[in-house]
């Protein structure tokens, strides 16, 4: 077997990737989304910045898949579209409290974090951990920043 390299992954590698670049493009709609729904404008900006980073984390990803000569994954899943859908109806029903969004995308954060992790382990040792690691690193910084956010609103809010 060849070893790996950043133009020749091997198709576990790719498929891990595949699901990072799902999990980020799922993560960028739903942090445009509540950016909508919440009424606070700092909030609304820390998750404008935060889709804008995790559309550049899957593009970074397409950019790898694409080397091997393989379609990327261009869109987010159903799951992450109805969670979206419950955030929205939500946030009406709760007229716009911060408190529930950010319960929900802290969730999420979640989520994204764990496949990370998941990937992480799968791949040790592929030709582009550094990238994985560098990656993870910036999701963990930004699940942190939500769970702070959520736990400072649940005693100011």
């Amino acid at each position: 077997m060849d070893q790996e390299t950043k133009t020749n992954l091997d198709d576990s590698t790719i498929a891990g990737i595949q699901k990072l670049i799902r999990y980020n493009i799922d993560s960028y709609d739903g942090f445009k989304d509540v950016a909508e729904e919440v009424k606070d404008e700092s909030m609304a900006a820390l998750f404008r910045e935060l889709a804008a980073e995790r559309s550049e984390l899957a593009t970074e990803l397409q950019r790898h898949v694409a080397f091997n000569a393989e379609d990327p994954v261009d869109e987010g899943s159903v799951m992450a579209a109805v969670h979206r859908t419950w955030i929205a109806v939500r946030s009406a029903v709760n007229g716009g409290d911060a408190y529930p969004i950010l319960c929900e995308a802290e969730m999420g954060e979640d989520y994204i974090k764990g496949a990370y992790e998941e990937v992480l382990k799968d791949t040790a040792g592929s030709a582009v951990n550094d990238v994985l690691t560098a990656q993870y690193a910036k999701v963990k910084a930004g699940h942190d920043r939500v769970r702070d956010l959520r736990d400072r609103c649940k005693k100011n809010c």
